[in-house]
């Protein structure tokens, strides 16, 4: 797994994990204003690293353990901040559960949860995704278009997203949906010495309720803040300069906090 890093002279370390369906340079509408105050670390998540092509997606768990590896084995294991979207979510909510890093405080902005239904289930819901999914890497340019609001994407961001979908194995989209939906956690909560926040925007609140649920069963005391006016994983990508405002208050009150 490839990991880019950002503004190394800063000591508090932010890692951030990306959403599925893009790759780790969607961060780069945030990383100009981040890495003047933080040490960036932004893995590419295998099957999304567009200088590793021919891997594919593992999953939540591994990725998780490969990434708090890779903090201890350079001396970051006191890591401060984490944060993850969509997928990226996902691995946020496994690390912090397994607890075998250090961290101050987590953001978990519209993550996926396992389900918690009959497994069987499951995989038709998988099903479902990948299908959606694997059409739309084949689709044009043209017909991407019409699936996206004009007044919020530009041509440019539609061609990225169809270079970032064409770059991803069916092998890829097939783990990434299944392994959201079906990684494994603890029955119950987790002792953790940290401060969660689950973002969702306001657009996504539906088809987030399940994930929020879970948050709220297994990190109770993590608080659950609505985006308003936002939709899935839109809030870095296009309101970058409030993102981290907001990002950057959330880890300043929780530094308060450890005083």
């Amino acid at each position: 797994m490839t990991v880019h890093e950002f503004g190394e002279k800063n000591e508090d370390v932010l890692v951030l994990f990306h959403p599925l369906g893009v790759r780790w340079d969607v961060f780069n509408y945030v990383i100009p204003t981040l890495q003047k105050h933080y040490h960036l670390v932004i893995p590419a998540l295998p099957g999304f690293d567009p200088d590793m092509p021919k891997t594919d997606f593992t999953s939540v768990e591994q990725i998780a353990d490969e990434m708090a590896s890779w903090l201890i084995h350079h001396g970051l294991n006191t890591t401060k901040y984490l944060y993850g979207c969509s997928l990226g979510g996902a691995v946020v909510a496994r690390m912090l559960a397994t607890r075998k890093i250090s961290v101050d405080c987590a953001v978990i902005d519209g993550g996926m949860t396992p389900y918690q239904l009959w497994k069987p289930l499951t995989y038709l819901i998988g099903i479902r995704d990948f299908i959606m999914l694997e059409i739309g890497k084949h689709m044009s340019i043209k017909a991407l278009r019409g699936m996206f609001d004009p007044e919020k994407y530009t041509e440019n961001d539609i061609a990225y997203i169809k270079e970032a979908m064409s770059g991803m194995s069916a092998k890829t989209i097939w783990r990434s949906f299944y392994s959201c939906n079906n990684y494994s956690m603890p029955k119950s909560a987790p002792s953790i010495n940290c401060r969660i926040a689950y973002w969702y925007g306001s657009a996504e609140k539906g088809p987030r309720k399940w994930d929020i649920a879970y948050i709220r069963k297994m990190f109770p005391h993590a608080q659950i803040i609505e985006n308003a006016g936002m939709d899935h994983a839109e809030f870095f990508t296009l309101h970058p300069e409030e993102f981290c405002k907001k990002l950057t208050a959330w880890i300043h009150l929780s530094a308060r906090d450890k005083r």
